[in-house]
């Protein structure tokens, strides 16, 4: 099954899930030639392993406490807060509570 990505134009709900966020998965919000947006949910204790995407990224909490590493440096995000990072920068993400994020990639051509 395709994945439905919005259209350009289309509104994209971002507000914090609240008493949802359990139940919520995480899922692609919209990809065009050049960007890709993901809302990125993980539980308590869930985690990414280190890996690397070749374009720069940006993570934005959007709610609870994610611990974000890159290249071995530690940021601890809350609500609202946004971290970037470069192309093939090693970085990993744990939830430190349960947490949802807006994840954007810029894709290299």
């Amino acid at each position: 099954m395709a994945i439905t990505h919005a259209r350009p134009g289309q509104l994209i709900d971002l507000q914090p899930l609240g008493a949802g966020l359990g139940s919520a998965v995480s899922h692609a919000l919209m990809k065009s030639r050049d960007l890709e947006l993901m809302r990125l949910v993980l539980p308590y204790g869930k985690s990414l392993p280190p890996h690397r995407v070749p374009g720069e990224v940006t993570v934005l909490c959007l709610e609870g406490r994610l611990e974000v590493v890159v290249d071995e440096q530690r940021h601890e995000l809350t609500a609202g807060q946004l971290v970037l990072f470069a192309g093939n920068a090693l970085h990993s993400l744990l939830a430190l509570e349960d947490a949802s994020a807006l994840v954007t990639v810029v894709l290299p051509r």
